[in-house]
């Protein structure tokens, strides 16, 4: 058996020390494990998902909101309808409180004037009512971010978020 001299053993113990450092030196691929490497990546994929989402739901919401200007999402049909239904349903006293019935007001508490318009929002104070489904389903879909509600003798369209009045069907009840 032939002996290596020193100077080839620590030549070869070095050139095997460089080839197994290699992995330990290369640069980090996101495996942590829980050393706190790679949390800039980690940061920035949650950015980026964050803004991803953030285009989608601003996408969603103009695709739903452009068309809508104020005074002109309901039609005269629609108007003709919820004004039949409630006149079937409410005239004359019919389904109201017994108080508000001898008003002939149609339903309205009393003290509520009508200080609501289209561009302005449901002012603080004023009752709100849903809407019966049999006129909802007559109606055009509410809009993302839309809803409908009775205020006092009229059915409004109001964005959710700003409590902003868009379109009015007036005097449900002549």
């Amino acid at each position: 058996m032939t002996r290596f001299p020193f100077n080839r053993r620590l030549a070869a113990l070095a050139i095997v020390s460089i080839f197994a450092s290699g992995p330990l030196l290369a640069k980090d691929h996101g495996d942590d494990h829980g050393k706190g490497h790679g949390k800039d990546k980690h940061e920035a994929k949650q950015m980026q998902k964050e803004a991803k989402r953030e285009a989608k739901e601003a996408k969603h919401a103009a695709k739903h909101r452009e068309d809508i200007r104020p005074g002109t999402y309901f039609n005269d049909d629609q108007r003709a309808y919820a004004r039949r239904y409630y006149s079937e349903h409410y005239g004359h006293g019919r389904n109201c409180p017994p108080g508000l019935a001898k008003k002939n007001n149609g339903c309205m508490p009393p003290g509520q004037v009508r200080n609501w318009a289209v561009g302005q929002p449901i002012p603080r104070g004023v009752t709100v009512y849903s809407v019966p489904q049999p006129v909802i389903v007559q109606l055009p879909p509410a809009p993302y971010g839309y809803r409908y509600a009775r205020v006092g003798n009229d059915i409004v369209l109001v964005r959710t978020d700003t409590q902003l009045i868009v379109d009015i069907i007036q005097g449900l009840l002549g």
